[in-house]
């Protein structure tokens, strides 16, 4: 048995009015997906374990099996590992976005999704003015960046920007959870406010403002950690040969530390907007070539709730079950060994909110060795009725790798 994970980042939501009081998922046209969950094991799995916030890296972790109270060492640390950066003793790692600040309130937490070139340029300035022997910042893709400092303290309380669209950037500066981190909270803040300080005539932004874009006028770091410590899905399930495929540098640094091969795609954005079909290829070809296990990752309905666009979020849905979902159904048929799918997303992200949700989110497991229940499609609404009910901790990972 071969297995694949087709990981809709954000796809859970609530029922929105101007949808005829249905959910994105549940107005989407998609066939692909309603023949799936006909032929599939139904449940809701609970991705954010008490005490977490819903954060992309926490979801990931728990729904892979993993005891966040053991492993989990932010965001920073996970996406360092996917750009290749060591974290040595005594160095922590942050996640690090540029952001546009307007009226001194935090507009959104991407700067208009700024393209990579301009980024890069933006944080070799910062590197250039602001980084010293103690403080660096790593270019990533688009608005995600990374953020390392030697002898930082990680007890800080950094709140994520995307949780906070239109709250005044000073009521959710950084502040220390312990004594001990007060340094490493005062280092931050003064990073954030003399950012701002030089990225506000960049000429990069100056360009920006006069074509209507919103200016990447600050930095933003949150989701501060130490290297985790993490056994690998082989050592944890035996999954001997596995792959990961994503736009995202954290999705690809957690394939990493489970110990799966980071596929690379041209033109994979992380957006709604991505190579779907070099994505998918490269997936269909792993399986054939030697992969057992392939976690594929799609961002683009978490993005599309980010913005509160929910007729963007239908379509990415659609775009899942079309291109993505169709040509691997395709593709599975004609393979010399079965291959079980599981689809699902990692945490809702509702439009009405515009941010992350805890709310347990629906998940089919199609094995060809196993029965269907009785439900024909996905739907937050229904996936509790469905054979696994709901699942928490290691229970979705453990009866998807069953044989």
């Amino acid at each position: 048995m071969k297995y694949i994970i087709i990981l809709a980042d954000g796809m859970a939501d609530e029922p929105i009015e101007q949808l005829g009081n249905k959910t994105p998922l549940e107005a989407a046209h998609k066939p692909n997906l309603d023949w799936l969950a006909a032929h599939s094991r139904i449940g809701l799995l609970s991705t954010v374990p008490q005490g977490y916030s819903p954060g992309s890296e926490v979801a990931h972790l728990a729904l892979l099996g993993y005891d966040l109270d053991r492993v989990f060492e932010g965001r920073g640390s996970l996406e360092a590992a996917s750009m290749g950066i060591d974290i040595e003793p005594g160095e922590m790692a942050m996640r690090c976005n540029i952001i546009c600040i307007e009226n001194d309130k935090i507009k959104n937490h991407s700067a208009g999704h700024i393209s990579d070139e301009e980024a890069r340029i933006l944080i070799e300035f910062l590197n250039d003015n602001l980084a010293d022997d103690n403080v660096k910042f790593f270019p990533g893709v688009s608005y995600r960046h990374l953020l390392k400092i030697k002898g930082g303290n990680k007890h800080v309380h950094c709140t994520p920007p995307h949780d906070v669209p239109g709250t005044p950037y000073k009521d959710v500066l950084v502040k220390a959870d312990k004594p001990e981190a007060e340094d490493t909270a005062h280092l931050l803040n003064h990073l954030i406010l003399r950012s701002q300080e030089l990225l506000a005539n960049h000429p990069v932004n100056i360009k920006r403002i006069a074509e209507g874009k919103d200016p990447a006028n600050s930095i933003w770091p949150w989701s501060a950690g130490y290297k985790p410590a993490m056994k690998t899905l082989n050592e944890k399930f035996g999954i001997k040969n596995g792959a990961v495929i994503s736009a995202v540098d954290l999705i690809r640094g957690i394939g990493v530390y489970c110990g799966l091969k980071p596929i690379i795609v041209e033109g994979a954005t992380g957006l709604w907007n991505t190579n779907y079909e070099s994505k998918v290829q490269a997936a269909i070809d792993a399986l054939n070539n030697g992969c057992d296990f392939v976690f594929l990752h799609i961002e683009a309905s978490d993005e599309a709730g980010h913005e509160g666009d929910f007729n963007l979020k239908k379509r990415t849905i659609e775009d899942l079950d079309s291109r993505v979902c169709a040509p691997i159904l395709d593709a599975v048929k004609n393979m010399d060994e079965p291959v079980a799918i599981a689809v699902l997303p990692d945490h809702p992200t509702p439009c009405n909110i515009r941010t992350h949700s805890s709310s347990p989110v629906p998940f089919l497991i199609y094995n060809p060795n196993c029965a269907p229940d009785e439900l024909t499609t996905l739907s937050e609404r229904t996936a509790g009725n469905g054979f696994f009910g709901i699942l928490k901790d290691d229970e979705f990972i453990t009866e998807f790798l069953k044989k």
